[in-house]
């Protein structure tokens, strides 16, 4: 994911322990990037003292209309020029890869519970890669853009193409990872954008002058077929007993999930919104652990948020999340005017509002597939390796979903489903296939590596070493 090498070629030694120090224990990287200093991040509030660099700022991804995509980088704390570089993206759509993937669940430095600072996350997946989180798309945090019409044309395509643009052009600033082993990481609704990616990727890849070495993808509780996605919602939410069977069976009877006119039928659709208030009790994303409830918030502020759209086939976006008040501490941060500052984003006098999800960009998301099935048999067919991960406490995108969503893929299973282990414990349970690997964790919500950060950092690793998750009780 996020690569980072120094620029003590191009910065005075004094400059840079001037500056800050936090520097002052970073390791030299045998590569210059340049005029790319400029990105460098220094002088980060609350920032712990690490042996790596980490560069932020805006790449534009299109001149005329002034696009530009906000980007968060981190080398490899270990000897990161020979490690591979990794793409992170969450989804929403709408939602924010820094604020949650960067410092929620795999990077260096997890926002503390006060809002003010960051401590270090022993588990980061930066110990393995180079770590590149994107906001995307623009909306999305701090990317934007400065011609309106955009915001009304933002989809699966634009969202696409745009990362893919923003790819080319970021590795015009870190040229030595133009040839580096590349991978394609995300959950939730990342589900489509990274087989989305990665098939532009593929197609672009028969131009030689556009080669980028794409090598896998990484998915987590993504959405993967919008029938399948809904059908395993209902279904794990009546056998976890979230709804009745009454109401499973009103659904089983009248809802067609693949239909293009799901919601016309209005008793699907009322039963289908007794799903969705049954889960506005709870947290969707993590059936067993608290809601946030805030002292000093208003009853309308401490009803969790729920937008569904029956006009589209798209999942409903349910605002939650554990710790669970971790989004409040992540926003509360990233508006700091020195935090905006250090990240290049604002000169701290002018700020940016930043919140960790757009629900305007979900509103008004133009185009969605409504399968990317056939996109993983392309990749599979490319050669690329595929890894499917999913937490079994997500009521959201649920284990049911994706196990629906891989069984019509109809690949051959070449290890039969057993458990994989982690620490002498079983840390869930894998199948694997021709061209796929599907693992579960025990006891994770939507977010896996929030919930269970040592096992994700271990599978992780195997999924980048193209290693099977171990099997016995070592």
């Amino acid at each position: 994911m996020l690569l980072i090498i120094s620029l003590i070629l191009f910065l005075k030694p004094l400059e840079i322990f001037g500056r800050s120090h936090q520097l002052a224990n970073n390791k030299k990287s045998d590569t210059s990037w340049g005029s790319t200093h400029e990105d460098l991040v220094t002088d980060l509030p609350g920032q712990p003292s690490v042996n790596f660099t980490h560069y932020a700022g805006h790449v534009t991804v299109n001149e005329n209309n002034g696009r530009a995509l906000f980007y968060w980088f981190y080398e490899c704390s270990i000897a990161p020029e020979s490690k591979p570089l990794v793409l992170w993206l969450n989804g929403g759509p709408g939602c924010s890869s820094v604020g949650y993937g960067a410092t929620q669940e795999i990077g260096p430095f997890l926002v503390d519970s006060d809002g003010f600072g960051l401590k270090l996350n022993p588990y980061s997946w930066n110990k393995e890669a180079n770590l590149l989180f994107l906001e995307s798309p623009i909306g999305v945090g701090f990317s934007y853009s400065n011609t309106s019409g955009d915001y009304h044309i933002i989809g699966d395509d634009f969202t696409a193409n745009d990362t893919y643009t923003f790819l080319h052009k970021w590795l015009l600033k870190f040229p030595s990872y133009k040839k580096r082993p590349f991978y394609i990481a995300g959950e939730s609704y990342a589900g489509k954008y990274v087989p989305e990616l990665a098939e532009v990727i593929v197609d672009k890849n028969k131009d030689p002058s556009l080669f980028i070495d794409l090598r896998g993808i990484l998915l987590g509780n993504p959405e993967t077929c919008d029938a399948e996605d809904w059908k395993g919602l209902v279904d794990y939410a009546w056998s976890h007993a979230v709804i009745s069977d009454e109401t499973h069976k009103t659904i089983s009877d009248s809802c067609d999930f693949h239909s293009d006119d799901t919601w016309s039928n209005q008793t699907c659709t009322q039963a289908v919104d007794e799903v969705l208030k049954q889960y506005k009790e709870i947290d969707i994303y993590s059936l067993y652990t608290s809601v946030c409830i805030r002292d000093t918030a208003s009853s309308e502020q401490q009803t969790t948020q729920v937008l569904f759209d029956t006009k589209s086939k798209m999942m409903p976006r349910i605002m939650g999340g554990y710790d669970p008040c971790l989004d409040d501490y992540t926003s509360s941060y990233y508006n700091r005017p020195d935090v905006q500052k250090a990240l290049h984003v604002s000169d701290g006098q002018h700020l940016k509002n930043w919140s960790i999800c757009n629900m305007t960009v979900f509103g008004n998301w133009s185009d969605t597939k409504e399968s990317v099935l056939p996109i993983y048999h392309k990749l599979i067919d490319a050669g690329l390796k595929i890894w499917v991960y999913s937490g079994d406490t997500d009521g959201r995108v649920p284990v049911l979903s994706t196990r629906y969503s891989l069984g019509a893929l109809g690949l051959p299973i070449t290890r039969k489903w057993r458990p994989w282990y982690h620490q002498k414990q079983v840390g869930g349970w894998v199948e694997e296939y021709k061209g796929l690997t599907f693992a579960t964790f025990r006891g994770a919500g939507h977010a896996v590596p929030t919930f269970k950060p040592s096992e994700s950092l271990a599978f992780f690793t195997s999924f980048l070493n193209g290693q099977s998750l171990p099997f016995q009780r070592i």
